[in-house]
């Protein structure tokens, strides 16, 4: 795992660029484009580098990040200070508009991961013909299929939010990028899935250790299997998280509070995680996410045991838990003030809020960066096994009748995440069952926003936050770039 973090500064060190305008974003500019000597099969990584690198990005995933996917949601308040940045609580009361800069953030996140991939892409043909050993050659394709899934989930990120937003495949000049249209959300669709199965049909089932968390086949299954989930496409997602589940390489960890913690990053329950370090170094290239700090508890002792204090648990999913006699998922979602931790960390009573986000707790012995450092070292948990099962039993109860060969019933799917959860099995569950698990396993995962517009239960779920059918199922194409591109338009509402 270190290895591959270590690997991942080389983008630093070649000229990291963040938060870019749209228009601005030089796929180029992330390695040299004169001077790579494409018979050295170890140059090729250095752009598939590159577009791991470009996932820490702020805009795509750190504070807009949890605003739009988290806060936005029935599971979250925006948190932090009354008056602590309005952007956000715009988000959290369903009241933005096209001028909202964490949307803009978000746009510009996403697109220069997309652009970042683009490179990298049209880089491995270069390798592949100039190499001589055919197992090298393969190695370069294999890479291909590592940065289409990124380029597949950022552009799955893009339609989720945006619902139309222009296909990229290719590096463009600025006037190039300035006059090209959006695609449709179906032609998006189409678009991630054949990145996918490209991918899927080239990657290896699996890496050694020391490179722990790079993509592989499964990865690239799973994101597929959420993108056909999303079109209510029923026969390929059973089809796909049947495939992951017979592989036998994926299982739930016994503690579900250990699933977040820093030790067992890219487990086996992990299928896809952002990967997030600070290499054990107290200074140096910031190869960390702030995912954590900007959730951490605000107003705590010491300062490396404190952050900004957003997107806290709100008091509905409190309940909700309450409801359901949970006691095993609240007790590592919900970290609250005046408690101390099972690490021995305390939350102090002078927290400005009074509960925070336990799935982002990172104990103090791993905070040592010179200014705070809370959760740097904490990845991102974009895709877990749990998300698997779940999905396949929705698949299933929704009416999937492809062949299957794991065996796992959709009732067996779903009790495998709630015995974890110390709950009783049940029998013949229904959608709202599969949806109500999704809500308490994924919670304060940035899942249950877009899970709630799919299933169409936001209008009912999100009514205390006025939430308009037809119209906040997308956020608004942002006002910055349509000064860009003219040829733009607006989604419906705004």
């Amino acid at each position: 795992m270190k290895n591959f973090r270590i690997l991942t500064v080389i983008t630093i060190i070649l000229v990291f660029a963040s938060c870019e305008d749209f228009l601005d974003l030089r796929p180029e500019g992330t390695v040299p484009t004169t001077g790579t000597d494409y018979t050295k099969v170890e140059n090729v990584f250095l752009p598939i580098s590159a577009s791991y690198a470009k996932l820490r990005s702020y805009g795509a995933h750190v504070f807009p990040y949890i605003g739009a996917f988290e806060i936005a949601s029935d599971n979250a308040d925006k948190g932090s200070a009354p008056e602590d940045n309005p952007t956000m609580k715009e988000l959290d009361d369903l009241d933005y508009g096209s001028t909202n800069g964490l949307l803009n953030d978000l746009w510009s996140g996403y697109f220069d991961i997309v652009s970042g991939a683009n490179f990298a892409i049209h880089e491995m043909p270069k390798f592949e013909e100039t190499l001589l050993n055919s197992a090298d050659k393969e190695y370069a394709m294999q890479c291909q299929g590592e940065v289409k899934t990124i380029r597949a989930y950022a552009y799955f990120n893009l339609t989720r939010l945006f619902g139309r937003v222009p296909i990229i495949d290719t590096t463009l000049s600025s006037e190039q990028l300035a006059s090209v249209s959006q695609s449709n959300t179906q032609a998006l669709y189409a678009f991630i899935e054949k990145d996918l199965e490209e991918a899927i049909a080239v990657l290896p089932d699996f890496y050694s250790k020391e490179w722990a968390g790079r993509i592989n086949k499964y990865t690239a299954m799973a994101i597929k299997a959420k993108v056909h989930l999303y079109q209510a496409e029923w026969d390929s997602v059973a089809s796909l998280t049947d495939r992951i589940i017979a592989s036998g390489r994926y299982d739930l960890l016994p503690n579900f509070r250990a699933v977040f913690s820093i030790d067992e990053e890219n487990s086996k329950e992990s299928l896809f995680e952002i990967q997030s370090s600070t290499l054990g170094n107290t200074t140096g290239p910031s190869t960390y996410l702030e995912y954590a700090y900007v959730q951490g508890p605000r107003g705590n002792t010491p300062s490396n045991m404190q952050g900004w204090g957003f997107c806290t648990p709100s008091e509905n999913l409190i309940d909700f838990f309450d409801s359901r006699s949970e006691v095993i998922r609240p007790a590592t979602t919900l970290l609250y003030r005046g408690t101390l931790t099972p690490e021995g960390d305390s939350i102090k009573n002078a927290c400005t809020n009074p509960v925070y986000n336990g799935k982002v707790y990172t104990p103090s012995y791993y905070n040592n960066w010179n200014f705070n450092g809370y959760g740097f070292d904490l990845n991102i948990r974009i895709l877990r096994y749990s998300d698997v099962l779940l999905m396949h039993a929705e698949a299933l109860t929704n009416g999937a009748s492809t062949p299957l060969t794991s065996g796992i019933t959709a009732d067996m799917a779903i009790n495998m995440v709630r015995e974890r959860a110390g709950l009783d099995e049940i029998t013949g569950a229904t959608l709202q069952d599969i949806w109500d698990e999704r809500r308490a396993e994924l919670a304060m995962e940035q899942d249950r926003f877009f899970d709630l517009i799919r299933t169409e239960q936001a209008a009912t779920a999100l009514a205390h936050k006025g939430f308009i059918t037809g119209k906040h199922e997308v956020y608004p194409i942002p006002a910055a770039q349509m000064q860009l591109n003219t040829n733009l338009t607006q989604n419906n509402g705004y």
